[in-house]
């Protein structure tokens, strides 16, 4: 095997993946997977689950489907449970699952705003909380946050979806300071927009896509497999010196 292989390579590392039966977290589960990693599968969707874990296996890998909710107190608690209990420890956690109410702010609500600080921002809190003890114990291990542009710059009708990404990206500096001693690295990925179905949701209609691709000196919406790639780097040795930084995949947007 190259030696660069080696770099990239999560051969006998568990990962769990929220968020996992579409999207960015479906596409995570493939790449880390194709690189040697046994997945933790976690969503709320049975029917899309299964069919993670049999993409999974198909590749050789294990793979626990672990149906867990979010946007609850419990569902990351159990999550990790089911994990640790399936692979002994998880050496690699990718909070992906979000949601995204977009209003503007006149017209936001309270209960937008809980739910979406509920789903983004409290679950990455608790399942770090409830995994890093493992991670430390073993010696190491990678934690990404999946954030957003909408993290680092103002977007118009993006006030709790923005707000809870710019606190991810906070939370994931003070998680580098206190575990870097540790040998746990965290980082987020702030993607521009990216053609899941919660994107084409929200920016498929060209009246309302074609003025955001004007904003990307790239021209274009980004695709769920280029977050992966850099999750995929995120979760290997290759970056082991990376800790505390937003890894911005904007096509330029933020640059221009």
């Amino acid at each position: 095997m190259a030696e660069w292989t080696r770099r990239f390579g999560l051969e006998g590392k568990a990962a769990l993946v929220t968020g996992a039966t579409k999207g960015i977290g479906l596409e995570t589960c493939k790449v880390l997977a194709d690189a040697g990693a046994d997945i933790a599968a976690v969503g709320r969707d049975q029917a899309g689950l299964a069919e993670i874990k049999a993409a999974v296996e198909a590749k050789g890998r294990r793979c626990v489907a672990i149906a867990a909710d979010m946007a609850t107190v419990d569902g990351p608690a159990k999550a990790a449970k089911e994990a640790l209990a399936a692979f002994g420890t998880v050496d690699i956690l990718v909070n992906n699952a979000a949601i995204a109410l977009i209003a503007p702010l006149l017209e936001a609500t309270s209960d937008d705003w809980d739910a979406t600080m509920a789903v983004n921002l409290r679950a990455p809190f608790l399942l770090a909380k409830a995994l890093v003890p493992a991670m430390i114990k073993k010696g190491g291990g990678k934690i990404i946050n999946i954030s957003s542009q909408a993290g680092v710059i103002g977007q118009d009708s993006h006030a709790a979806y923005g707000a809870s990404k710019g606190g991810l990206n906070t939370l994931t500096k003070v998680m580098c300071v206190e575990w870097a001693k540790h040998n746990v690295q965290v980082n987020t990925v702030c993607p521009t927009v990216i053609l899941t179905p919660m994107g084409e949701e929200h920016w498929g209609k060209p009246e309302r896509g074609d003025p955001m691709k004007a904003k990307i000196p790239a021209g274009r919406f980004g695709k769920p497999v280029e977050v992966a790639d850099m999750v995929l780097y995120l979760a290997s040795s290759a970056s082991n010196l990376v800790n505390g930084q937003d890894m911005l995949i904007d096509g330029g947007y933020t640059a221009a």
